[in-house]
């Protein structure tokens, strides 16, 4: 079974770099929370949630993410492959995103996860002569999603998620990884505080992308942008193709519009890569971010989040060879 996981995790993994993904996140084939509660002590969960049973520790003091680890172990096969070293972007989902699946929490509960994180930030960033980890992203996609008294402004908690990214991104910069936060909201400006981060990544829409207010910020922060320039929730690709032909399927409400059209792609009645955005698509969208932002603040480029909604593999990796030629042509690299 080992054998079997990491030879997909490499399988995956070189199919992204053929794909053209300049520096290519691990396969992330489990649950992105999950996998990191798999790896911590002293947690239970229960109906309400997770519990904090002790002094949260790592899981008989093992460090390595597996697929990570199967990417290090098979470093020089890859390498082969390709014919050069290789990049890799390690992601790990960050304090904030864990602590929102705690049926209780305090002001200290970051730090708490936070010291677990820095462990595994640690063990995980490598650089060998075929291959090495070149961004670390934190993964924060609950923030600010929803008003929480625990990080208002002046609170304790507020200050202790800020310095528990600090660290965390600190560890990572000490072991030469650039450093990378993806949010789905960027309404709190937080993030912005954090030192040792450098790029600042969202969805597709979102206004880090078109506010006068984040060119002040990445200028005087010192900070970058990773644009992302194509949708990767399959539901809205469906949706926007439903409203661009307004005379199909008049006859049904969008929700069983779409349902219909999930049921013919597993039937296999309609190629599922009709509905992927056209390379020219996402070229635009990534020419007017670095025409408002200058190109020395928009130094990467990729999909808005991970493609695990997308019905088939080859429909996921269609989508990654369309941003790597959008990147391409105005030479930026992708992710």
């Amino acid at each position: 079974m080992a054998e079997y996981f990491e030879s997909k995790v490499v399988h995956g993994f070189v199919d992204k770099l053929e794909a053209g993904i300049d520096t290519p996140n691990y396969p992330q084939l489990r649950d992105m929370n999950r996998m990191f509660f798999e790896m911590m002590e002293a947690i239970e969960k229960t109906d309400r949630g997770y519990v904090e049973t002790g002094t949260i520790s790592l899981r008989n003091n093992i460090a390595d993410i597996p697929e990570v680890l199967a990417l290090k172990r098979n470093s020089e096969e890859i390498c082969e492959r390709r014919d050069e070293p290789f990049g890799l972007k390690v992601c790990i989902t960050g304090p904030y995103t864990l602590s929102s699946f705690f049926a209780f929490r305090d002001p200290q509960i970051y730090s708490r996860l936070g010291g677990v994180l820095e462990k595994i930030v640690d063990r995980n960033i490598f650089d060998n002569k075929y291959g090495s980890v070149r961004i670390l992203t934190v993964d924060e996609p609950v923030f600010a999603l929803v008003d929480d008294p625990q990080i208002d402004l002046g609170s304790q908690g507020r200050e202790n998620l800020l310095s528990t990214w600090e660290r965390i991104f600190q560890r990572a910069r000490q072991k030469g990884a650039e450093t990378c936060i993806h949010l789905h909201r960027t309404t709190d400006e937080l993030f912005w505080q954090v030192d040792s981060l450098r790029i600042v990544e969202s969805h597709v829409g979102d206004p880090l992308y078109s506010s006068e207010k984040t060119k002040d910020l990445v200028d005087s922060g010192d900070k970058v942008l990773k644009a992302s320039i194509c949708i990767t929730i399959f539901d809205r690709l469906i949706e926007s193709h439903i409203r661009s032909r307004p005379e199909d399927r008049k006859s049904l409400d969008q929700a069983e519009q779409v349902g219909e059209i999930w049921t013919e792609i597993r039937e296999g009645k309609v190629n599922p890569e009709m509905f992927i955005e056209h390379a020219e698509t996402m070229e635009k969208r990534l020419r007017n971010i670095v025409q408002r932002f200058g190109s020395e603040r928009v130094p990467y480029a990729g999909s808005e989040c991970g493609l695990a909604s997308f019905p088939t593999y080859e429909c996921a990796l269609e989508c990654l060879r369309r941003v790597s030629r959008a990147a391409r042509a105005i030479s930026l690299p992708s992710l």
